[in-house]
């Protein structure tokens, strides 16, 4: 008798200790991606079109994507967190019409992409863009994907604010990529895709994403540092961007800029009043009445900085 059972203990021989082993090794360890409502979601983007993992759709949903939702972090700068559950991350963006930064946004579009068949890898990096490379390494806090279709990879981005890609990128070659607002490159460098713009015939970077995948939990603990850390890029900037067919967006604290495809580009600076007229407006965010005393604040250091020179 085994000694180190309890009382009542129940008994089992080999042949059904080993069964219970075997059966357990037959359980799938993966969870199924969690589904999404792709009709709500289609109809929050105003795509109609097929729903097949072809590289027209990818295109078509990767330019209209970024054009309907927005970039933005308003709930880091009101301290409100931000949660990257699915059933949370739906309800903010497809169902009450707000955006999100890129945990949220590439989250959301993983899951879509794979609904229609796509094979999609999860990757992370560092967003260098607006940055000196005098002010050392950036944070590594940014979601991306790789999609292989056909044998071809493509990073695919729509979390990305002002820059944003507005379609996939072919990966393996390093020869300047037009896209229907600006033209990218992607070189290999150091175990790294490093993605360039270019703007006034000078190459600037953008990103440079991990080629190795990354699991969810790692976008739990980034999601963590770039929601709540007090030195996060998002904690006490507003940061807002949209990318229509015609035009940029990107409204960073009260200074709108408009960048329109055919390079011209405007700038403007806003009352708190307009800030929020403009993120109702050009954004299609409704404005929380409790968000007022954070952009008073946000607004108030970013023209006392202007003022200074």
């Amino acid at each position: 008798m085994n000694n180190h059972l309890p009382m009542n203990a129940p008994e089992f021989d080999d042949a059904s200790v080993q069964s219970a082993i075997d059966a357990s090794w037959a359980k799938p360890f993966n969870l199924p991606e969690p589904q999404v409502d792709l009709d709500a979601y289609f109809a929050r983007i105003g795509y109609d079109g097929p729903r097949e993992a072809s590289l027209e759709v990818l295109r078509d949903l990767h330019a209209l994507h970024p054009a309907h939702i927005p970039f933005e972090a308003i709930n880091v700068l009101c301290r409100k967190g931000v949660s990257l559950k699915p059933d949370d991350v739906d309800r903010k963006i497809i169902f009450e019409g707000r955006g999100g930064y890129c945990f949220e946004q590439n989250g959301l579009f993983r899951r879509v992409l794979q609904s229609l068949g796509f094979e999609v890898e999860s990757l992370a990096g560092r967003v260098l863009w607006g940055h000196n490379p005098d002010d050392g390494p950036r944070p590594r806090c940014h979601m991306a994907m790789r999609v292989t279709l056909d044998g071809e990879a493509w990073l695919v981005d729509v979390g990305l604010g002002g820059c944003v890609p507005t379609a996939p990128l072919l990966l393996g070659v390093s020869v300047p990529q037009v896209t229907p607002h600006d033209t990218f490159r992607v070189r290999e460098r150091n175990g790294r895709y490093l993605t360039e713009l270019e703007r006034d015939g000078v190459w600037k970077p953008v990103h440079e994403v991990d080629i190795v995948p990354v699991e969810d939990i790692d976008y739990e603990v980034m999601n963590f540092y770039a929601s709540t850390h007090p030195e996060s890029g998002f904690a006490d900037v507003l940061m807002v961007a949209r990318s229509a067919p015609h035009a940029r967006f990107t409204l960073l604290n009260n200074r709108l800029t408009i960048r329109l495809r055919t390079g011209e580009e405007e700038e403007h600076h806003l009352s708190v009043g307009d800030v929020e007229q403009t993120l109702s407006d050009i954004f299609g965010i409704s404005v929380d009445p409790s968000w007022r005393r954070y952009l008073e604040d946000v607004i108030a250091r970013a023209e006392a900085v202007r003022k200074q020179g």
